[in-house]
């Protein structure tokens, strides 16, 4: 559905050029669910942003493409453009209350879409509107459709977000960490929401999270990247199982177990490296073990393994 070629985005400031995205290729195919994983400041929402060609000043992307219907969306009109973002390419943001208008009613807003992408009047897209709602199991649909965002609860606004995203029936939807500021509980409703409507759709999805245990209910592939860089691009059963990046085994391994108690989780030293003053190797090795003298002098190689599925690693061998 989707190819991405060595994509860079960096960011022009007086403090230096930040590398947020440095290089990384990925396919998304069509009816799959891929999950990019990785801790903030990674590049994981900046990608996501590019995708659909977001990234404003003073970010820019300087390399790459991004193959969508045999046309590169980096190349297009601001017309073209228009009608692939939410029409063709719809994303879910993180906070909904960022999100949507506040003092504009989520009726008004989804039929606003609608109505930007599809030649039907406003009886219909109010009618639509309703059956979205209904559809991402919103109850008293009409009633939200009168309602203002800080009238409704997170999860309300949520799916909000998410009817309002499946609204022109994209063929892919980017969902950049939409259960983040929710509770367990409809943070699970949410994920399982997003799952039967991918069935039911037959939609693509890019879902975006720094949590392990979401890509494990949701994935079918699986993105690890770590300082702009894929460290770790395989399927999820195989990460899961047999992850081969030291970075992979640290997040999965600071997961908390469900089924016993432990007094201390294993936990990755160190921090996340600045975008600005990245290490001239593997971002990594400040935090990793294994680590060599080659690995703080160049990134490693890809290892593919079958198909594109790939790790960069100096010292893991298979």
């Amino acid at each position: 559905m989707l190819n991405v070629n060595n994509l860079k985005v960096y960011f022009f400031t007086k403090k230096g050029i930040g590398k947020a995205v440095n290089g990384i290729s990925f396919h998304l195919k069509k009816e799959k669910i891929l999950a990019i994983v990785g801790e903030s400041g990674c590049g994981k929402s900046v990608t996501a942003l590019s995708i659909l060609n977001l990234i404003e000043p003073p970010g820019k992307i300087v390399d790459g493409e991004i193959l969508f219907k045999g046309e590169n969306i980096l190349k297009l009109d601001k017309e073209k453009l228009r009608n692939i973002r939410g029409n063709e390419i719809s994303i879910i943001f993180q906070d909904p209350m960022m999100s949507l208008n506040p003092v504009i009613k989520v009726g008004d807003q989804i039929t606003e879409t609608i109505l930007t992408h599809k030649k039907i009047t406003k009886k219909e897209a109010k009618e639509l509107s309703i059956e979205l709602f209904k559809k991402v199991k919103l109850k008293n649909a009409e009633k939200i459709f009168n309602s203002y965002p800080h009238e409704l609860s997170g999860g309300m606004r949520q799916r909000v977000m998410i009817a309002i995203s499946l609204s022109c029936n994209p063929d892919i939807l980017i969902a950049d960490e939409p259960t983040t500021a929710l509770d367990v509980t409809t943070q699970k409703s949410i994920l399982e929401l997003l799952k039967e409507l991918k069935e039911k759709n037959s939609l693509t999805v890019l879902f975006i999270t720094h949590d392990f245990r979401l890509v494990e209910k949701l994935a079918d592939e699986v993105i690890v990247m770590y300082g702009g860089k894929i460290v770790e691009y395989r399927e999820k059963n195989e990460i899961l199982n047999n992850p081969l990046h030291p970075y992979t085994i640290g997040l999965i391994n600071s997961i908390p177990p469900v089924d016993k108690k432990i007094e201390k989780l294993p936990v990755i030293e160190g921090e996340v490296p600045d975008i600005f003053n990245l290490p001239e190797g593997c971002p990594f090795s400040p935090r990793c073990k294994f680590k060599k003298e080659n690995c703080e002098k160049k990134f490693p190689p890809k290892t593919y393994l079958n198909g594109n599925y790939y790790f960069a690693c100096w010292e893991i061998k298979i």
